[in-house]
Formats: structure tokens, C-alpha cells, sequence
């Protein structure tokens, strides 16, 4: 006999070889062990699960001349050995037809085969009917086949194999038992792969298998072929077959995903011509955009699975290695981002099915995933159009302003509104959003845009200084010129200090420096709880990571409280401070350590004084045991 692909040589012949079908073959062998056999069977699924193949078997089992609980046969398995087997085996058995519904679909074969299907069988128990494709089978010719399907003879039994069963009319398939089929786990195939690469004698890396696995996409039968293929081309060193993985994936036209980490990464960072250089070298290189496209929607689907369900997670089908590199790009972008980006890829990928220029557009879509960090969240956006409709009082002309980076921004700032010396109101977006924040709020002035700028404007001294009529979650850094290794252990300090870091240089920022600029950003966005949080933990900041350790706290309720509006502010402050933007906030050890509320004393002439030297505010003080967290003036003038 000549040479036998790998997907029929190794082609399941007992129920116990079928893999990643238990469900299936479990239900088949108790029903042959209980001899409550159907006249009629549906098998539906992915393609090269084992549909057919499980027929086959089920055939066997049924026309197997050996006895269930013999020696040759203890189980419901088929024996393999007798003649009935053998002739199914080999596809020529009387008793047991395979049809290809796909060309034999009208309405006059269905009519041969319901005529053929009275006669009694030649040989064996029943006489059993494969139909393979069975949802390209006309409407017509089902409704001949549906009453002798409704009451068939005793010896005759129908079996449907189909990827489509919607196709299938319901009065089939409400006179059938319907199995549907599961697509093969990447263990599963991994393991299969393993035993086979054993069997031939083929020298194969485990990174090798992985993407023959994970190319099969569920699929038994395509993970085989492409390793039939592979082995084929693989060099010979021993006199044995050698895979690896670079030769796999230079078979398949595949990309490492190492270089979409590369890609990923430069989109983080918004370095457009940098990205622009890798995509180039790809495509100089011979691989086509419309594989890329398709290649990147995979890894950043993974990417977000990771996100969701950690590195361990069941959703992803990956070796190893790939979990831990899907991990690492995961840690680049907030869940809404990761969402985003796969949104714009797909529609890529989409266009570039009819496209002319595919390399112009799938250039456009990664410009494009570059573009989106820059936007901001629509409910920051409406925050900030509330707070710009709040009341507010004519400033002096001597009024603080805050830094801008534009012309356009200094004009909108300078034509805004600014509040009194005296006001604890901000003409910031998020002033109505932080009333109740524990911090009094001095004047200042920001514009709501719809996309952030590459690199956000520095704090000026004036718009550093808020004093804070409670904790201060982060004080103002002790040190601003400490570089990256300095030690993470800090000392409460007046906020005052604040000025004297902003206007450091952003060089080589240090620790503290990096703790209170986050703490100032997280606070500014209305994420009060997350400042504190972190500001009670140790930081350290090393050359390529920034690690926060929080004492006495569980990881859900740092989940909860840094969540992952949170995140993209910490990330974007880093990148501002040009501090490593990959951080990871773990719970520490001890207790957390909070420091004391203090109050700092009002402004003279200023309506906290007032407020704060009203003897019924301080009685209210002392019967509710509270402090005075903000003062915003309301009156007219």
C-alpha cells in the first residue's frame, strides 16, 4: 500500500482514541451498553473533530460480530477484529453506504436511497446510512426522506454528519438525537501531535507543536495536515525529520508574535515612525498585510483574554511562552483600550478584503490604534462639560494661571473665567466632581479637549499648590532629584514643597517625585480613594517597572479601588514624567500606614476663615466629630 497521510493513518478506531469528544462517546457507549439504539443520529461541529469518524465507529460497534462482555470484546468498544470491522474499516462494507450529501442532494437519490433502505441488509445487524454534508441535501429531498425517517425499518438507521445543523429542516432534526461536536482543546492536540511526531520518529520542539496546534484552530484533521506538510520540508539530521518552531512558521508565512509584542509596544508609547519602520520591514520582507492584519487580531484577542482571566486563563489556547507575552502586552493598555484596538484592527482586516492598497490601509489602522490612546473617555468628557456649566465668580486680574501647552489652550484659558483669591472654587473640569474631595481647591484653569496631546503640559508652581484640609495621600517629594534607584521610604511633608518639584527637571524623575505627580494626577481626575490607597504603600521604581506595594490590603480590593480608569491616568503620568510606564500594584506586607489628619490652616481673608471660625460650624464639628473636608462659595457677586 502507498503512502498514508497522517490523518487517515492515525484516524481514531475505537471511542477511547477520539479526543476532545467525551461527552459524545460517553452517551454512544452507554446507549450500546444498554442496547437503546436510535434509528436516527445528528452530529454536528467543526469541521475535522471526529463527525465521520465517530459514525464509522457507532457503525462498527453496531455490526461487530464479537459479543459485548467477551473476551474479545469486555466493552461496547468495537473488537476491530472481525470481518464486519475490518470491511467498515476499509470502506467497502455492503451493509454500511457513506453518502456525500454534498453532490448527491436531490430529490431522485433520496428516493434510490429510501427505496434501497426496505430491503433487509445483505449480511449484518443493520443496515446504516453515513450521510456526510447533510445540510446541502435539498428541501425537497428531505421531505421524501422524512417519513421513512419518521418510521424507518428495524434494521435501518440513519446517521447525519453536518457543520451547519440550522440548515437541517426541524422536522429532521425533531426525529433525530442530536450530538453536537466540540471543537479539540490545544492540550488535546498538543498531545496527540506529540504521540504522533513519537510514532514517526520525528524530532519536533515543543514551540514547533504549539503552532502546528494553535494553526489547526480546533480542528484534528488541519492540525495533522499542516504537520504532514511540515514534516515533509523539515531538514534531515540523523536520518530523522527535525521540527522547529522558526521552520513552521516560515512554512506557514507566520510572523513571531514577538514582533506584534514590538508593535504593541511602540503604539503604547505613541511612537508613530517607529511603528511605521517595523510594519515596513515586514511587508520588504514578503509577507502579505492581509496575513498581518489577520495575525494581530489574533494575538491582541489574546492579549485581551489575558487581560480578563490573567495569564492562567482557559480562554487562551497558547503555549506557555505565548501566555506570558500576551500577558506582558496586556499590561500596556487598560481593558476599554485593548477593546478599542481589536475593534479597529477587525474593521482592518475587514477592509482590506476589497481593497486595491492593502498596505496604505492596514498602515491607516495601526496609525489609527495610535491615535485612539490620545482620546478621552466620554465620561470624562461629560464631567468636565458639567463642571465647565457650574457657577463661578470674575477674577482678579492677578489671579494664578495654569501652565498650557498651545496657543489654542493659553487662549481658551485666558478668555476663561477665573475664581477670587479668596474662592475655593476651580475652574478645573473636575471641580463639581471633587466637592467632596478632602482638599480645598485653589484657582485654576484647564480645557476639555477630545484628545490628549503626546506629552501632556508641566504643572506650574501656581497650580501646584492646593492645600489639603485633611490626609494628604501623597506629600509633596522630599527629594525630586533622586534618580530611579533611590529607596521608597517617605516622610509626611508640607504640600508647600509641591512648587519646588514641579519645577525640577524631568530627566531622571525620582520616586517621590514620581509618587506625588501620580498622586496629583489621580486626585485631579476625581480618583480620591486611589491616591490615598497608593499613598499609604511603598513604591519603588526600578529602571524598566514601577512596583507599588500596599500593606494591609487584599488584591480584590485593589482591583476595586485601582480600577482601570485609574490605570490609564497612572500610565499616562508616567509616560509624562518619562518614568517606566509598566507598573504593577501587589498587596505588601503589615499594616497599611495612614497618616494623621491635620487640618491646614485657611487663607487669611478667605471664605474658608470664614466658614471654618463660624461658631455653629465648629459646634458641628465637635457633636459629629467631623472635619471640614471643602468650602465652595455660592454666593452671587
Amino acid at each position: 500500500m502507498g503512502y498514508q497521510v497522517l490523518a487517515r493513518k492515525y484516524r481514531p478506531q475505537r471511542f477511547a482514541d477520539v479526543a476532545g469528544q467525551e461527552h459524545v462517546t460517553r452517551t454512544l457507549m452507554n446507549a450500546l451498553a444498554q442496547n437503546r439504539i436510535a434509528h436516527g443520529y445528528i452530529f454536528s461541529g467543526h469541521r475535522g473533530i471526529g463527525k465521520t469518524t465517530i459514525a464509522r465507529i457507532v457503525a462498527m460497534a453496531l455490526n461487530c460480530r464479537t459479543e459485548i462482555g467477551s473476551e474479545t470484546r469486555p466493552t461496547p468498544e468495537p473488537c476491530g477484529v472481525c470481518d464486519s470491522c475490518a470491511e467498515i474499516r476499509q470502506g467497502n462494507a455492503v451493509d454500511v453506504i457513506e453518502i456525500d450529501a454534498a453532490t448527491n442532494r436531490g430529490i431522485d437519490e433520496i428516493r434510490e436511497l429510501r427505496d434501497a433502505a426496505r430491503y433487509a441488509p445483505s449480511r449484518d445487524r443493520y443496515k446504516i446510512y453515513i450521510l456526510d454534508e447533510a445540510h446541502q441535501i435539498t428541501e425537497a429531498a428531505f421531505n421524501a426522506l422524512l417519513k421513512t425517517l419518521e418510521e424507518p425499518p428495524a434494521h435501518v438507521i440513519f446517521m447525519m454528519a453536518t457543520t451547519q445543523p440550522e440548515d437541517i429542516p426541524q422536522t429532521i432534526r425533531s426525529r433525530c438525537q442530536h450530538f453536537s461536536f466540540h471543537a479539540v482543546k490545544f492540550a488535546d492536540i498538543m498531545a496527540q501531535l506529540r504521540m504522533i511526531a513519537t510514532e514517526e520518529q520525528v524530532e519536533a520542539e515543543d514551540a514547533a507543536l504549539a503552532l502546528l496546534a494553535e494553526a489547526g484552530d480546533g480542528s484534528m484533521r488541519d492540525a495533522l495536515s499542516i504537520m504532514d506538510q511540515a514534516i515533509a520540508s523539515a531538514p534531515i539530521e540523523g536520518g530523522r525529520p527535525v521540527l522547529s518552531g522558526a521552520q513552521i512558521r516560515e512554512l506557514m508565512g507566520a510572523v513571531p508574535n514577538a514582533v506584534f509584542e514590538r508593535l504593541l509596544e511602540a503604539i503604547a508609547a505613541g511612537q508613530s515612525a517607529e511603528l511605521m519602520e517595523q510594519l515596513n520591514l515586514l511587508v520588504n520582507a514578503g509577507h502579505s498585510p492581509f496575513s498581518l492584519a489577520r495575525q494581530m487580531v489574533r494575538y491582541l484577542r489574546n492579549a485581551l483574554m489575558a487581560k480578563l482571566g490573567g495569564e492562567q486563563t482557559e480562554l487562551l489556547q497558547i503555549s506557555g511562552d505565548e501566555r506570558a507575552r500576551a500577558t506582558r502586552t496586556a499590561l500596556l493598555f487598560t481593558e476599554e483600550e485593548l477593546t478599542r484596538n481589536l475593534q479597529i484592527v477587525l474593521r482592518t482586516f475587514d477592509d482590506l478584503n476589497y481593497r486595491q492598497e492593502q498596505r496604505f490601509h492596514l498602515e491607516l489602522g495601526l496609525l489609527k490604534l495610535i491615535h485612539a490612546q490620545r482620546l478621552l473617555p466620554l465620561e470624562e468628557l461629560l464631567s468636565g462639560a458639567a463642571a465647565a456649566t457650574g457657577p463661578r465668580s470674575a477674577a482678579p486680574s492677578s489671579a494664578p494661571r495654569s501652565s498650557v501647552s498651545s496657543p489654542q489652550a493659553a487662549q481658551a484659558a485666558s478668555a476663561a473665567p477665573q475664581a477670587p483669591a479668596g474662592s475655593s472654587w476651580s475652574a478645573s473640569p473636575t471641580a463639581a466632581k471633587m466637592e467632596s474631595s478632602p482638599r480645598v481647591e485653589s484657582s485654576s484653569s484647564s480645557v476639555a479637549t477630545m484628545e490628549r496631546t503626546a506629552s501632556a503640559p508641566t504643572r506650574s508652581a501656581e497650580a501646584s499648590i492646593r492645600p489639603f484640609s485633611g490626609n494628604a495621600p501623597f506629600p509633596a517629594p522630599a527629594n525630586p532629584s533622586a534618580g530611579y534607584g533611590a529607596a521608597a521610604t517617605l516622610t509626611e511633608g508640607a504640600l508647600a514643597k509641591a512648587p519646588e518639584a514641579a519645577t525640577q527637571p524631568a530627566a531622571a524623575p525620582g520616586v517621590e517625585s514620581v509618587r506625588y505627580a501620580v498622586g496629583s494626577a489621580l486626585v485631579d481626575a476625581g480618583h480620591v480613594s486611589a491616591a490615598q490607597l497608593l499613598g499609604t504603600g511603598s513604591w519603588i521604581l526600578e529602571a524598566t517597572s514601577l512596583r507599588i506595594e500596599v500593606p494591609g490590603m487584599g488584591k480584590k480590593m485593589l482591583t476595586l479601588t485601582i480600577n482601570a480608569a485609574a490605570e490609564k491616568i497612572i500610565r499616562q503620568e508616567l509616560q509624562r514624567l518619562g518614568a517606566p510606564t509598566r507598573f504593577l500594584v501587589v498587596p505588601g506586607d503589615g499594616a497599611a500606614s495612614a497618616s494623621p489628619l491635620t487640618e491646614a490652616p485657611p487663607l487669611a481673608g478667605s471664605v474658608q476663615q470664614a466658614a471654618l471660625s463660624n461658631p455653629l460650624v465648629q459646634r458641628a464639628k465637635e457633636i459629629f466629630k467631623a472635619e471640614v473636608r471643602s468650602v465652595v462659595d455660592l454666593r452671587q457677586k
